[in-house]
């Protein structure tokens, strides 16, 4: 009975600590830095880089996820969206939060700069930087631009990927960038419409918050467009051909009508569904990019 009751204490802990590392958000970011390699040659990527990069990655994502949690327990700890978290729930300490993520992310690091290569190594941690302390700690909480200048953090990933393969940065590689730059604002937006509330409570100044309503559903609006003319690129640049040209040409349709959708006719459910299917847009954007590298091959 003591053996089953520590072993349930233990497995219980070790779920809170995960639980610090936001897997469904690093999941995102893993899986785009996980294409970005097999974008960046014609044929197979090394195990070595394959394995290491995307663990590395990942590890170093996760270790960001702890600081932000880290950083804003307290604003977590108001918001209903977030009041489950394990630091304000007291399930973890701010003190073991710090230990964990400078072990899981100095481990990452360390593989990268090891087994994968020094400049991955260096782009993970300025991402690292740029998003666990630039865009949390500076950003997010003077500028109602934070989502936009915060986000060339969250679009690196499949440039680390290409990286971690090739050892260097190409134009194909910055063109991933885009797209998820140019995709993070309509998407977390849509989420900052509906969850305004809880953004005035805590003092955020989110765009719905700072300019009201109709001022972020045009700007929802205006990116959703910037990101249909940016996700044409590759197929003008001869990145990627017809596969992916009609993918998402269909994907960007669908954004394109929650847009308007959201400019005309909101409701918190409509952002709702637009937040959601924007996840699920990226994810697909991506596999379109995969199909049609190696159909082409």
């Amino acid at each position: 009975m003591d053996n089953s009751m520590t072993w349930q204490n233990t497995a219980s802990r070790v779920q809170q600590f995960y639980r610090l590392t936001k897997p469904r958000v690093v999941s995102l970011i893993v899986f785009t830095a996980f294409i970005g390699m097999f974008l960046a040659v014609p044929g197979a990527v090394p195990l070595n880089a394959l394995f290491f990069g995307t663990l590395g990655i990942a590890l170093v994502a996760g270790a960001a996820a702890a600081l932000n949690c880290l950083v804003e327990q307290e604003y977590d700890g108001i918001m209903a969206r977030t009041q489950g978290r394990p630091l304000p729930q007291g399930k973890v300490s701010t003190g073991e939060t710090l230990f964990f993520l400078t072990i899981v992310g100095g481990s990452g690091l360390y593989m990268l700069y090891a087994w994968v290569n020094p400049l991955t190594m260096w782009l993970t941690m300025g991402t690292f930087v740029g998003y666990a302390i630039i865009y949390t700690l500076i950003l997010k909480p003077l500028t109602p631009q934070n989502i936009v200048i915060g986000g060339a953090s969250g679009a690196m990933p499949p440039v680390l990927g290409w990286a971690a393969v090739t050892g260097e940065v190409t134009a194909d590689a910055l063109l991933l960038f885009l797209i998820i730059f140019a995709w993070t604002p309509p998407h977390f937006w849509a989420l900052a419409l509906y969850r305004k509330n809880e953004y005035a409570k805590i003092g955020m100044p989110m765009l719905p918050v700072t300019h009201g309503d109709q001022f972020t559903k045009l700007h929802v609006l205006l990116y959703t467009v910037i990101l249909t003319i940016v996700t044409l690129l590759p197929y003008v640049t001869q990145m990627s051909g017809l596969i992916y040209l009609v993918s998402v040409l269909i994907l960007d349709g669908i954004f394109l009508y929650y847009a308007i959708q959201i400019y005309r006719n909101y409701s918190d459910q409509l952002a709702k569904d637009a937040f959601k299917y924007s996840i699920l847009y990226l994810a697909l954007l991506f596999v379109a990019l995969l199909v049609d590298h190696y159909f082409y091959f």
